[in-house]
């Protein structure tokens, strides 16, 4: 495990794999595996270890919303509020978190010895095809939180790779003739649209799904920060500061919680190749809905701003721009990929919802 860490902290400084979150990782799996009592939790005559206090902000379900309100006070939803459909992309791009946790509940009833995996651990290992660290983070604490190292490492990983593992899979599904497709300019936002978005969703979701709850409503109150232009100071703290505290906290501990055990097993190598499975499909959902929706238009929609669906904002985004450009160098795809990228945040957060509503009741 330490070999591992080391490798990890290599990827985090010179490939450049997600650090803000890898390198904090890293080195909390390298910690708790040269010193164990970091994360002992407290007995009648000790204090726990500093990482035990510090993995309850995991475990309670604290971090990943207070991460989602810095990610809301940095995100314009104007793309998306300009064009509404872009909801159908990022719900379509979601289609790998549940393809993945079929196939990884067809895996378990194979009863191959070490790649059993019940229904929440299928759950959790599903949501890394939303390609949202934060969310997988929180789905995992909840649903198998004894896998939550693993899940990280691999879902943060995918996120690292997306201008890697999503053009081939664009380029494949799609035709040089619909990826130079010159999409029409969105339309100016209000601001009063702007402020009234987060409370409606917020009121949408509260209601329907209240189980997602937590993440959408800290999601939309930091947009909604941003958007009112009243709190820019609380609002700058939610993007900067805070987010780079929480951050450093959710890094180590869920790092710390990578033990050889857990982590050095045939079931750790089932959920890495599951979750590259799941961000495969995602991408592809998203690429194929466009295509729908680029016949329904009568060619006016670019199938490649759909694998913006996944939440990896805003690289998604700048990958459909990239291959877009290489095809037709005059097109600008990065502002109509923006709605898909921002509507696979909600995305993610509702899927992550609906695997806690119906599988939360069938863990223990």
């Amino acid at each position: 495990m330490i070999v591992i860490s080391f490798v990890l902290i290599y990827l985090a400084i010179k490939k450049q794999f997600e650090p803000l979150l890898l390198l904090p990782i890293s080195f909390g799996m390298l910690l708790v595996n040269l010193f164990p009592a970091i994360m002992a939790a407290p007995t009648d005559t000790a204090n726990g270890g500093l990482f035990y206090y510090l993995y309850q902000g995991v475990k309670l379900g604290i971090y990943p919303p207070l991460i989602f309100l810095g990610i809301g006070a940095m995100t314009d939803f104007g793309p998306l509020i300009a064009n509404p459909k872009s909801f159908l992309l990022g719900a379509a791009a979601q289609l790998g978190i549940f393809l993945t946790f079929i196939g990884a509940m067809f895996i378990g009833g194979l009863g191959i010895p070490g790649l059993s995996f019940t229904a929440p651990e299928a759950g959790s290992i599903g949501i890394i095809g939303g390609a949202d660290g934060p969310t997988a983070i929180y789905v995992t604490s909840i649903l198998a939180p004894h896998l939550l190292g693993p899940i990280a490492v691999a879902a943060y990983s995918y996120m690292a790779l997306v201008p890697i593992i999503q053009p081939p899979i664009m380029k494949a599904l799609t035709t040089k003739k619909e990826r130079m497709i010159v999409m029409e300019q969105l339309r100016p936002v209000s601001k009063l649209e702007k402020i009234l978005f987060p409370i409606i969703v917020t009121c949408l979701i509260a209601l329907l799904l209240p189980d997602a709850a937590p993440l959408v409503g800290m999601l939309m109150l930091g947009n909604l920060m941003r958007e009112s232009g009243v709190v820019s100071r609380i609002s700058n703290t939610a993007q900067n500061e805070l987010m780079n505290i929480i951050t450093i906290f959710l890094g180590v501990t869920v790092g710390a919680t990578a033990t050889g055990s857990v982590f050095l097993s045939p079931q750790t190598l089932g959920i890495i190749v599951l979750g590259l499975l799941a961000f495969c499909c995602g991408t592809a959902g998203g690429v194929l809905f466009g295509k729908l929706m680029c016949k329904l238009s009568g060619g006016k929609v670019n199938p490649l701003i759909g694998s913006a669906g996944v939440s990896a904002v805003p690289m998604a985004a700048r990958v459909a721009q990239k291959v877009g450009q290489e095809e037709n160098p005059g097109n600008f795809l990065l502002m109509h990929a923006m709605g898909p990228n921002v509507a696979g945040v909600i995305g993610s957060a509702v899927a992550a919802g609906v695997l806690i509503s119906i599988l939360g009741p069938l863990v223990g």
